[in-house]
């Protein structure tokens, strides 16, 4: 049987998968935490993924590897930027989930220049 929107939310690494203007898929490894009907993540503020999400939100996710390597089939999501408001519960969140990288995670974004300059939450769904 086919894997749901929510059963690929609960899996602790992801693939998602956006796509360019002409359609070519990008996929990328990603960390993603459950919140209710929808997934969020955070990504870097001027990573292509983003580009990408504002011109077009469908994206696909799917279960994998820490490194990316699908485990089952992708299942079809929009995506869409939060407004910055938003981008500090979602970061906490996300580092509340994978706490045994939150150190070097934190750390990497304060060299960076701060969470809310180098980071923007997305919002994924089904």
């Amino acid at each position: 049987m086919a894997p749901t929107f929510h059963d690929v939310a609960q899996s602790k690494y992801l693939l998602l998968t956006t796509f360019t203007k002409d359609g070519k898929p990008k996929p990328t490894a990603i960390w993603g935490v459950p919140d209710g009907d929808r997934m969020l993540v955070i990504t870097d503020r001027v990573s292509w993924k983003v580009k990408r999400i504002r011109n077009t939100p469908r994206v696909t996710i799917a279960a994998s590897h820490s490194l990316g390597k699908p485990k089952g089939p992708a299942v079809e999501a929009t995506a869409r930027v939060l407004p910055d408001s938003e981008t500090h519960a979602v970061y906490s969140k996300v580092l509340r989930r994978y706490w045994q990288h939150s150190w070097w995670f934190y750390l990497h974004s304060m060299v960076r220049g701060g969470i809310d300059k180098v980071h923007v939450a997305l919002e994924i769904t089904a």
